[in-house]
Formats: structure tokens, sequence, C-alpha cells
């Protein structure tokens, strides 16, 4: 079995290629080709956090050689920035399909930001303005930093806006990030600042509530929310879901989860059936984005299935590569 740590799983699978892996996932999600159940979330005593588990089987549909086995276990700890380490942590354990039989683990928390990421590349690239020039980034941890990437992946980004309410780690993510993007990085004193005349905007916080406000977006613009993963968590205003032509990952995953949008719908201002189309839907052309969508939402909570063709991935380039280390269970 291959053991994978944070700095192999990222040499091992990079942002253009995990939006392309989002695609296949998407693709084969909507149709109807995976198993996935609604993932279990464990609330730590205390509040201390949440430990998310995470099981998918992804059929070989066409013989296309996408068939994958996977389960994660990821726990999402705000009060471990305090500590100076990561809010998420776990690990994937990758199985053959064909025995059972345990093929790898691989930090969870690299895979998770890569993925998570490569989702909104992937909505981005189907959503945003084509002449997308300036991204804003609300949030700094690593989330934020892999939004970063994939965005700028995907559309030619001239500026970086980057707020957080911790500033230092505002500052520290620009620092580290800026030589690395031909795009400028700045940080900003707030978030209406940040998103004033933004083409792109993506959110990676923790936040039980919005973390701008509705009237300083401007007309056309694209938003990425991935941090608020439980009912009590939200990102967005309900005001701008209300408007926005909302994509999401998973109506389902999102019913149970998506506190933007459960918010929203609680407040009246938007039902569950006017979500515009899953992000699957999108990929394969059985949804067609309104000509002048206005405000465009990909609201996502992160799915399994993502999980599984980003660490499937990820192996293979590994084993190429040469990276990790072999143990035996026996």
């Amino acid at each position: 079995m291959l053991i994978l740590n944070s700095k192999d799983v990222a040499k091992a699978l990079t942002m253009a290629e995990a939006i392309t892996e989002m695609e296949r996932a998407f693709a084969v999600l909507a149709r109807g080709a995976v198993e996935l159940p609604q993932r279990t979330q464990l609330r730590v005593a205390g509040e201390r956090g949440t430990s998310l588990i995470m099981p998918c089987h992804a059929a070989d549909e066409r013989g296309s050689g996408g068939e994958a086995l996977m389960v994660k276990v990821a726990s999402v700890f705000p009060g471990n920035l305090e500590r100076e380490m990561a809010t998420i942590n776990g690990a994937v354990l990758v199985l053959d399909p064909e025995t059972g039989v345990p093929e790898a683990v691989m930090d969870a928390g690299s895979l998770t930001a890569i993925r998570t990421a490569a989702a909104s590349g992937l909505a981005t690239r189907l959503l945003a303005p084509r002449d997308a020039r300036v991204l804003a980034v609300i949030g700094a941890g690593g989330q934020a930093r892999s939004q970063l990437a994939a965005v700028c992946a995907v559309r030619p980004i001239e500026e970086v806006r980057v707020y957080s309410r911790t500033a230092e780690r505002a500052h520290e993510m620009v620092e580290e990030l800026g030589g690395e993007s031909s795009a400028t990085l700045r940080v900003v004193g707030s978030a209406g600042e940040a998103i004033a005349d933004a083409d792109v905007i993506c959110t990676a916080t923790t936040s039980a509530q919005a973390v701008f406000e509705d009237r300083d977006l401007k007309a056309n613009v694209h938003l990425n929310a991935v941090g608020a993963y439980r009912p009590d968590l939200a990102e967005i205003p309900v005001e701008t879901c209300g408007r926005a032509f909302v994509v999401v990952d998973s109506l389902a995953a999102a019913r149970e989860e998506a506190g933007d949008l459960i918010q929203a719908v609680a407040a009246g201002v938007m039902n569950w059936p006017e979500i515009g189309a899953e992000l699957g839907e999108l990929v394969l052309g059985r949804v067609e984005i309104p000509p002048r969508p206005g405000v465009t939402l990909f609201k996502s909570v992160g799915l399994a299935v993502q999980d599984a063709f980003a660490a499937k991935a990820a192996l293979a380039n590994a084993r190429q590569l040469g990276l990790g280390a072999e143990v035996s269970l026996e």
C-alpha cells in the first residue's frame, strides 16, 4: 500500500489535471453511474469540530477505466488556526475496485483543497465572464489558496484582492503566492473593498453569517462559495442567493448541508425547484445557461465522487513519479 503525504499529493495532482478529473467526475455523477451515500457528519463534543465520513464507488462507465472505490475521513476543526495547524485534516483510503484490497492512503487535507478548488475552476470556466480580470478571495486558509489557483487556471486574471478577518494570514497568503502568480495580489481591508468591481469571487471561510453585502456586487459576477458545509453556516447573503442563477454540486447534498441556500429558502427568497442546475448537468449540456445570467453562484458542499476521481489520478501519477512510501499490511 502506498502512503502519500500532503507534499506528495500536491506534486502528483496539478490543478489543470484536477479540473479535468472534476469534469469527468460530475459527468459520471450526472449519468447516475456513482454509488454515493450521504456523508456522515460527526460533531465533536464542545463544538471543537466536525468529522466527515465519505464513501464512494464510481462505476467503470463504458470501459473508460474510470472505476474508483474509496473512503475519506476528513475533520474540520476551525480552532486549529490558533494552534497554527491546518483547519482540515484527514485521510483518503483508496481501494482496488476489483478486490477491495487497500491500495493507498493519502493526505485528505491536500486532496480536498485541490479537488474543491478544481470544481470551482470548472464552474468558473462554465459560468464566469470570459474576460474576467479581477478576482476577490475572502478567506486566507488552504482552501483560499487553492481557489485562487483554480480560477487563474481558467480565466485571464490580472488582479487578485484578498480579504481575511485575520489580516496577518491574508498578508502571509499574498507573500507566499505572489511570486507564483502572473496576477497582481494585494491585501484589502474589507470584504466590500475586495468584491467591488470583481468579476469572480471565491469565499472559503467557516463563517456563520454572510461575509459581504449583496449591494456591493457588480451586475455581472460569478461566485464560488465553498466554506459553508452545515445548515448553520453561511457565507453568501440570502438576497444574493435569491437573485442568482444557482448551480450546486448535488441538489440532494445541498438540501441537507448548504447553509447559504437552506437559509435563503427559510427566508422565503428562493425555492429548491428554482435551483438552476447541478454542475454535472452543465457539463453534459443538459441545462442551458441564461444568455444574460447576471449573478451566477456555484455552491459546493463537496462530494466523495470528487475525492474518488482526484485520488485515482493522484495515485496513478504518484506511482509514475516514484512518490510516497510503500508499506505492507500483512
